[in-house]
């Protein structure tokens, strides 16, 4: 974080009494600025989340969209950093069935 501010907050002394049993005395200022910032990100994703225009655009991301999607997990998924090998083909998994138990 960037540097502090001293504020003047109000709490329930009980809730104080109990933060304080988990943090102590000298950690509660920085256990509720991580609450704080815990809860501002949450609120600012709900936020993003909830906008009905979409955040992501195809015209952003052409080396995605010009591979497939698919494809391009599979890439990103083989790649190693430094390593220009060809690419593997792509895995077909066949369906694994189990046998029945047996019964007695």
């Amino acid at each position: 974080m960037a540097t502090a501010r001293l504020t003047h907050i109000t709490l329930p002394a009980d809730l104080v009494t109990r933060i304080d049993k988990l943090v102590g005395t000298r950690g509660r200022s920085t256990f509720l600025a991580q609450l704080a910032l815990d809860e501002v990100r949450r609120r600012e994703l709900i936020k993003i989340l909830e906008d009905p225009e979409p955040i992501w655009k195809d015209e952003d991301h052409p080396d995605i969209a010009a591979l497939g999607s698919a494809e391009w997990v599979r890439r990103q998924r083989c790649h190693r950093p430094g390593e220009d090998a060809e690419l593997p083909p792509p895995l077909r998994r066949r369906r694994q069935f189990r046998k029945p138990a047996r019964q007695r």
